[in-house]
């Protein structure tokens, strides 16, 4: 764990709650030590719910590091990713994930709660949905 680059990730987060943004911020890092990319949140700027630093991030490894390049890095956050971001970053290939406040310290510090669940109903149809899904996973 490198302080330097966690504080990056925190100053991230203030300036991006200071461009009217919630207080997130995420970089990523190579085995060397440099920083590759940073990103602030800016989903209420870009009226993008999606627009969190870790899943900025995830994409631009997916696009940009080949997976061995991808598997050496480090992501330095402010915040434990969220459930979007954690599912972005299994994919992206990004080594390993770095944070300061756990989701339940954040949580914690939260007044009006969080984000209310959406209801959910299924399975269903499972012999239909499976014939698009058999064989595409090794």
């Amino acid at each position: 764990m490198n302080e330097e680059h966690l504080r990056r990730a925190i100053a991230l987060a203030a300036e991006a709650r200071a461009g009217g943004n919630p207080p997130f911020g995420s970089l990523l890092v190579g085995p060397d030590g440099a920083v590759l990319a940073e990103e602030r949140n800016s989903s209420l700027t870009d009226n993008d719910i999606t627009a969190h630093p870790e899943l900025k991030l995830a994409r631009w490894a997916a696009r940009s590091l080949d997976p061995e390049a991808a598997a050496g890095t480090t992501m330095y956050t402010s915040c434990e990713p969220s459930g979007m971001c954690a599912g972005a970053l299994a994919r992206s290939g990004i080594g390993q994930v770095v944070f300061a406040l756990s989701g339940s310290q954040l949580n914690g510090l939260k007044t009006s709660g969080g984000f209310a669940a959406v209801p959910t109903d299924g399975p269903h149809l499972y012999d239909e949905a499976k014939v698009a899904v058999e064989g595409y996973y090794p």
